[in-house]
């Protein structure tokens, strides 16, 4: 039974006013990722008006076209590029490569919106920092799980209120459904894919250090494995970290690529968060064995009980109008470029130092 109220955590809390028609416009490219439809969906909604799409396989561009039908299909990436009026380039690129067009999008003076994880490389984050220095452009990244899942936004705005005190500890789980067959050959490279904690494993990171209010961490162990995927030889199907917090928190979080056919969604996604106050517990995606698929519920429990919310279609997606805002006012309100950045280079240090113990 669903026992909160929802409002009182949504006071104050309304999105940004949307935009003006043809206010901001921004374009695609690269749709290695599905990802991209929601990047778009999310952007479009926000008041942001889709110019171009770009890809190199036209069958892709075609069948985004369908679904989006206001974008003008492009005949080259230069077309883009080169667009007056395309302030921010949207990509879901193979993930090696994304650095390379994030760059390409800062020099050609644009803003840039990727899919996770934005690097596969420690060398490539340096490269985004020097090129985001040298030309004042954002490099942000698209952390769905977070940005695109109210109750992780309703978490946030408990926490903010203090309604569990002081966050003392983030324990994450990001479990996902392979389904081989349907995943691109790039996907079963590590070279190309960056590993699972580079991966997947960005999620985790970025909730950890947004819902703990911390801008530095320290991996402290990491962990991967090929636990069943033997024809698959450079994928890590599991993989966890221990990370603490520059102010104190603690950070442990699990992802792996193990979700049964059983489960009618693609991942039980939880997260845990304790403070001195109380705790939370976000399901984001399902509340198993429940008669139809319960996504987005919210527990609390603290010095004035147990309570439970149900926060889908309550809060919205804040972060998307705010974002906009933030590129045509050049602030930092709905996310700091370091912090971005920062989540970033965590998971690439998780993975650089993980024991393979499959």
């Amino acid at each position: 039974m669903i026992t909160g109220d929802v409002r009182p955590y949504l006071e104050g809390k309304k999105s940004p006013v949307k935009l003006g028609k043809d206010e901001f416009s921004f374009s695609v490219m690269c749709l290695d990722h599905g990802h991209i439809y929601g990047m778009t969906d999310a952007l479009s909604r926000a008041g942001a008006t889709l110019r171009y799409v770009y890809d190199s396989d036209i069958k892709k561009a075609e069948a985004f076209k369908k679904a989006f039908p206001q974008a003008v299909l492009a005949r080259c990436e230069e077309e883009v590029l080169s667009d007056d009026k395309t302030l921010l380039i949207a990509g879901a690129a193979v993930t090696s490569r994304r650095c390379e067009l994030g760059i390409k999008a800062m020099k050609a003076g644009k803003d840039y919106f990727t899919d996770k994880a934005p690097f596969t490389e420690l060398s490539q984050l340096e490269e985004a920092r020097k090129a985001i220095k040298e030309t004042g452009r954002r490099y942000m990244v698209y952390y769905s799980e977070r940005l695109h899942a109210e109750s992780a936004v309703l978490a946030g705005y408990m926490i903010e209120q203090g309604k569990i005190g002081r966050v003392l500890s983030v324990n994450g789980f990001g479990p996902h459904r392979l389904s081989p067959k349907d995943r691109p050959e790039w996907f079963f490279k590590k070279k190309e894919y960056g590993g699972i904690l580079c991966d997947i494993g960005s999620h985790q990171i970025e909730q950890y250090l947004f819902f703990a209010g911390e801008d530095d961490a320290e991996v402290v162990s990491s962990r991967v494995a090929n636990y069943a995927h033997p024809d698959y030889p450079e994928l890590e199907d599991y993989g966890d970290c221990m990370i603490t917090g520059k102010n104190g928190t603690s950070n442990y979080f699990r992802v792996d690529w193990f979700t049964p056919d059983g489960l009618r969604t693609w991942g039980d996604g939880r997260t845990f968060i304790l403070g001195t106050e109380g705790y939370i517990e976000i399901r984001k995606y399902i509340d198993i064995a429940h008669g139809n698929v319960v996504k987005d519920r919210v527990f609390l429990v603290n010095g004035k009980g147990e309570q439970c919310f149900d926060a889908e279609g309550k809060t919205g997606f804040p972060f998307f109008n705010g974002f906009l805002l933030d590129l045509i006012n050049r602030t930092e309100n709905a996310m700091t470029q370091e912090h971005a950045l920062k989540a970033a280079e965590l998971c690439l240090k998780a993975e650089a130092s993980a024991v393979n113990i499959g």
